[in-house]
């Protein structure tokens, strides 16, 4: 088994995950809401993300400003916005795109800590997937003879000690997330 392959990919599970639920809406407004988003610029001739399109700040808990660096996509930013159908209402403001969030309800908080089991599970079973490529390498070496018994123990050990740790990233990422999602 190679540790820092195993690691490697895991730590990418966990950087997925993080930004996954980083676009997941919390009571307060985020940049990060937007950043990723795919927006069709310069009539429809490439599709970026709006960070690498705009700026993006939030003056207060309820308000997202867009600031494109190229004034004359603003409404195409806007348009993919829309599209999106993310449940965000953009409007042009002058030089500015702002989208206001209204107040969640307790229904919404309900329903995104659904969203946000779901998606912490998904990180779980991808971190467990990795896992099971590691035991079918080690098994596989065994077989091959590479490994005594003791050491695809001691590997399988080491194995599962590494995928605890990242699946208690996840556990303590998805508690913090939880809480924001839940503060009123």
């Amino acid at each position: 088994m190679d540790e820092s392959s195993i690691r490697s990919k895991m730590a990418q599970v966990f950087s997925m995950v993080q930004s996954d639920l980083g676009s997941l809406r919390t009571g307060k407004a985020s940049a990060a809401l937007v950043d990723d988003l795919a927006v069709m610029v310069y009539g429809g001739q490439q599709k970026l993300k709006i960070k690498e399109l705009a700026g993006v700040s939030s003056p207060d808990h309820e308000t997202l400003i867009i600031e494109p660096w190229d004034k004359s996509i603003i409404g195409e930013i806007r348009q993919g916005i829309l599209s999106a159908n993310i449940g965000m209402n953009p409007s042009i403001n002058g030089q500015i795109i702002r989208i206001s969030f209204p107040p969640m309800t307790t229904e919404d908080r309900e329903k995104y800590t659904k969203l946000l089991a779901t998606k912490l599970e998904s990180g779980r079973v991808m971190i467990r997937q990795v896992r099971q490529e590691g035991m079918h390498d080690i098994k596989k070496a065994f077989e091959e003879k590479s490994l005594s018994e003791d050491e695809k123990f001691a590997e399988e050990k080491k194995l599962q000690e590494i995928t605890d740790e990242f699946v208690e990233k996840i556990n303590v990422m998805g508690e913090k997330k939880k809480e924001e999602l839940l503060q009123i």
